[in-house]
């Protein structure tokens, strides 16, 4: 088996981004993937300059509406099977990179989603809801299919009380809605492993986003919204998962995953 590091990371514009040379750590960092969700740009508009290591394959989906969502994977594993994904992503919002890539004993469906977010009106929710149930329909498909399933992303939900840091006053907020909570149960419960709780059991404080408001950041008050998931048939191969929380540059910050496959 071979050890590989993913990375995960919401930048909220990837061009803003490298304006503050905030992804120059990835030069040290050792990546074998890493995934970037909100990019806010097309592939051509990706800098060449956000660092210098050179990923043999650069996958990104951008949105039908300019300057929004947007996703990035980069990576030096050579996929046989690359997709956009447009059966989940149908209003082509650029949301979603999938790869598939095989290792000695594993066929391996990759995804770098960036989940839609439920807050701005109504209809958002509606489409966030079944944005999820496409999503997992899709996984199903793949497992059973025989394939290994590895997500990471920003799922804009926290899943249970311990995953931020004010719970009682955001529980008629979406990203906290009982209906959201429950499609991450419902998620796991078909057989997929949130990596950081596997690791890390009930630790708390750990958090991926915080507000501008109100030195939020500085006084630790946040959302577990950025998840590595692996379907059950990995849960043996992880080693390790966890959040990167002294690197700046966006409202998120990195998550990692470290498995054998």
């Amino acid at each position: 088996m071979t050890k590989y590091k993913f990375v995960s990371w919401n930048v909220n514009g990837i061009r803003a981004v490298d304006k503050k040379q905030a992804l120059k750590w990835v030069d040290e960092a050792n990546i074998d993937l890493l995934g970037i969700q909100e990019t806010k740009s097309t592939k051509e508009q990706i800098p060449n300059s956000i660092f210098a290591r050179e990923y043999k394959t650069l996958l990104a989906s951008e949105s039908a509406i300019k300057g929004r969502s947007g996703t990035a994977l980069f990576t030096d594993i050579e996929p046989h099977f690359q997709s956009t994904c447009p059966s989940v992503d149908i209003l082509d919002e650029g949301r979603i990179n999938e790869i598939h890539f095989k290792t000695d004993n594993k066929e391996i469906a990759f995804f770098n989603v960036y989940f839609p977010n439920g807050q701005s009106k109504e209809e958002r929710l509606v489409y966030k809801m079944q944005f999820y149930d496409r999503f997992l329909e899709h996984c199903e498909k793949l497992k059973k299919d025989g394939k290994s399933i590895i997500v990471c992303g920003d799922v804009n939900t926290a899943h249970t009380e311990i995953d931020l840091a004010r719970p009682k006053a955001n529980e008629d907020t979406s990203g906290f809605l009982p209906m959201e909570r429950e499609w991450i149960t419902k998620f796991l419960k078909h057989g997929y492993i949130d990596t950081f709780r596997h690791i890390n059991g009930n630790e708390p404080d750990n958090y991926s986003w915080w507000s501008y408001r109100a030195n939020a950041r500085e006084n630790n008050v946040g959302w577990r919204i950025d998840y590595f998931y692996v379907s059950e048939d990995l849960k043996d191969n992880v080693k390790n998962a966890y959040i990167m929380g002294k690197i700046f540059g966006s409202d998120h910050c990195p998550i990692a995953l470290e498995i054998e496959l």
